[in-house]
């Protein structure tokens, strides 16, 4: 594409996992910064359709959805041609879906592994793998939401914690490997939305938790989506790096 062609789209944005709680958050984010956005999502079909009716209310033809599941790499690589094909560009993939739940050693199940290093791992890099070519034509960027227990283990979640570790590491070899004309960089989230699967927090396990992060409350979505926004549009000399949203809790000893 030359560069008046390049004139005529908006930058895309693909947020997997983006129909509802931070990946919606990220998806109004970056549209309301000017980007046309694809809203991946699995089984949030209604939220999905939703926001996409949202979006397109405040600007005709900026957005739209699309189902894939995760674990199905022929679903993988369709969703990044379909991405693709909406408006003949790629600018960004944002990696956010993300399975999260405990899995206690002796009870843990193989489709358990699968799910959490699937949605982590498998396809944060077959994503990057499909889309390469799409971002480097347009010196794009990737942004994987990683998290702040890819470096201290949280118990019980033995998994996702390996899952997220692995994740901080494809960032930076992705990183490396895409240079110079793709960045990839990460954002790692502390205590942003307290988890739906698995049963809500405890009053006095939040109150715990608390106690460990110095700004002494949990962050907002907005705090994620901004910092993506950031890396995206305002940081062309950074890359590789994973940025802890976590209100000090990954410096408290």
């Amino acid at each position: 594409m030359n560069d008046t062609a390049k004139k005529q789209y908006a930058p895309v944005a693909l947020v997997t996992g983006s129909a509802q709680r931070i990946g919606a958050t990220i998806i109004k984010t970056l549209h309301a910064a000017g980007y046309n956005t694809v809203i991946h999502y699995r089984h949030s079909q209604a939220p999905a359709e939703a926001l996409t009716a949202a979006l397109n209310a405040q600007r005709a033809n900026s957005a739209v959805c699309i189902a894939a599941d995760l674990n199905d790499i022929h679903a993988i690589q369709q969703l990044a041609q379909q991405s693709c094909e909406v408006w003949g560009n790629l600018d960004a993939l944002v990696n956010s879906a993300s399975s999260f739940y405990p899995t206690p050693v002796g009870n843990t199940t193989d489709h358990q592994w699968n799910d959490l290093i699937n949605s982590n791992m498998k396809a944060p890099f077959f994503l990057a793998q499909s889309l390469a070519a799409a971002l480097t034509e347009q010196q794009g960027a990737i942004i994987n939401i990683a998290d702040i227990y890819a470096e201290k283990p949280l118990a019980n979640h033995t998994i996702y914690c390996m899952a997220k570790a692995g994740n901080a590491m494809l960032t930076k070899s992705l990183a490396n490997e895409l240079a110079p004309h793709v960045r990839v960089n990460g954002v790692a989230p502390g205590a942003i939305l307290w988890p739906e699967q698995g049963g809500a927090v405890q009053p006095s396990a939040q109150e715990k938790l608390l106690e460990k992060i110095p700004l002494a409350r949990t962050g907002l979505p907005e705090d994620i989506a901004n910092t993506v926004l950031f890396l995206l549009r305002d940081a062309p000399y950074i890359t590789g790096q994973i940025i802890a949203v976590d209100g000090g809790r990954s410096i408290h000893t």
